[in-house]
């Protein structure tokens, strides 16, 4: 009998590696490259495959499972998201889906801190004056680049999930005075307690779900967009959402780019109706030229997706993909799967 075959995207780093090549049961095909694989290689490839691990900027779709034919039993993405996944399509041939949810969290908890603290001080505005040359321009004077601060500030979180949460633990040592939240069950608390935050007095900071976005807009210093993108979510921060929101607040994006309207947070900053924000993700991205409109806006601190950016976590990631990989084609249970 011929061996299985697995589909790989992306070359890998060197534990996970080692852990995919070791199992010589298994017929390997992989894109050797850190660039991504090109579609047409991808649909080549997965003719007959078992099992295919892919990244977030791989698209499972009907055409990618038609082509893999019956043989496919498995999908593991190199990811916390699985919006590039059809996974209705998936559930209706019985292929199992392998994430990465939990290797990022503590990353990517650190970074929307960072991305709250630079939206809130100015920082991408403060650093292009020093880079520009401007700063012996700049005579002190008492209200020189002030902006917001976290200490007795409101923070709103849409969505309050593991990243939501970690990002909580953080913030409390900064002293902010109130946390609310909304889930995707409008005025209900969250599903799971990862931190023993929530309920009973847990925390001296009050951790409030919020009954509407229009609380959680209305209400909040910092607004830290963290749901799924999903159609009721997709454009959720629009020009509504942002006309509540304070004109001292910042806003926080380090969920998916499509949650926030990004012509009507221009607009937004622009008009000063906000004070800044903060952007992990953009909608189009990677596919943001130097004119981007969001880039003229002094106030915005934008980088390019990197939440999961630590050494660690891109490993514990890896090894995660492979082990979800191998437990998909062996029927058994994966370190993180989407149940279906």
């Amino acid at each position: 009998m011929s061996k299985p075959k697995v589909v790989v995207t992306r070359k890998l780093i060197d534990h996970a590696q080692a852990l995919l090549d070791s199992n010589k049961d298994l017929e390997i095909v992989q894109w050797d490259s850190e660039k991504p694989a090109p579609r047409e290689w991808l649909l080549q490839n997965a003719q007959n495959a078992s099992g295919i691990l892919v990244m977030l900027t791989d698209k499972i779709d009907t055409e990618l499972v038609s082509t893999a034919g019956s043989t496919l039993k498995t999908i593991s993405s190199f990811s916390v998201g699985t919006d590039h996944v059809d996974t209705a399509l998936l559930k209706s041939h019985n292929i199992r889906l392998g994430y990465t949810p939990t290797a990022l969290t503590d990353a990517v908890a650190d970074l929307t801190v960072m991305l709250t603290l630079m939206a809130q001080r100015r920082g991408g505005e403060a650093m292009a004056k020093v880079l520009d040359g401007e700063w012996p321009q700049m005579p002190w004077h008492p209200l020189l680049m002030t902006g917001p601060q976290l200490g007795g500030s409101t923070v709103g979180f849409l969505g309050f999930g593991r990243i939501a949460q970690a990002t909580v633990k953080r913030l409390l040592g900064f002293g902010v005075k109130k946390v609310v939240y909304l889930t995707s069950r409008p005025g209900e608390g969250a599903r799971e307690d990862h931190y023993g935050l929530l309920g009973g007095g847990k925390s001296e900071v009050p951790i409030q779900p919020a009954k509407s976005w229009e609380e959680v807009a209305s209400e909040s210093d910092v607004v830290i967009v963290g749901c799924a993108l999903t159609p009721s979510t997709k454009h959720l921060v629009g020009k509504e959402f942002l006309a509540k929101m304070k004109k001292t607040a910042v806003l926080v994006n380090i969920a998916r780019g499509g949650v926030v309207d990004t012509d009507a947070l221009v607009e937004a900053l622009d008009q000063d109706r906000i004070f800044g924000a903060g952007l992990d993700v953009i909608e189009g991205e990677p596919n943001v030229p130097k004119d981007h409109p969001i880039l003229k806006q002094k106030r915005c601190v934008l980088v390019p997706h990197i939440g999961s950016a630590t050494v660690p976590t891109r490993e514990q990631m890896a090894e995660e993909s492979v082990k979800n990989l191998l437990a998909g084609l062996r029927g058994e249970e994966m370190v993180n799967e989407v149940k279906l």
